[in-house]
């Protein structure tokens, strides 16, 4: 098991499920956090570059027209961030069945 991806990783990827190019992933990582997890440009481009060395994501398309890079997940990236929802579910569980549901909330 790889160990666990930073949230903004996580968005990065679970982002790439549909191709997008680097603004589109910006966009797209805001609005699935809730504007939790902001991400300037050249921090995206870091961390494109770290997760292609990788093997999390590859290039799909360059538009020669826009000159826009669009990316989309690997196999391996796919395996990753599924593994990486499923170690977060089991959170979720756990924590539920620790802490009580929304019926046993603890003052």
């Amino acid at each position: 098991m790889n160990t666990p991806l930073t949230e903004t990783t996580y968005y990065i990827l679970l982002s790439l499920v549909t191709p997008l190019h680097g603004y589109g992933i910006i966009t797209n990582v805001s609005e699935l956090s809730n504007g939790q997890v902001l991400i300037a440009a050249g921090t995206l481009y870091g961390a494109l570059e770290n997760l292609k060395k990788k093997g999390y994501i590859e290039l799909f398309t360059e538009s020669s027209l826009r000159k826009k890079k669009e990316y989309t997940l690997t196999e391996e990236g796919w395996r990753v961030l599924k593994e990486d929802f499923q170690r977060m579910k089991q959170l979720v569980a756990i924590s539920e069945e620790l802490l009580g549901g929304k019926d046993n909330e603890k003052n």
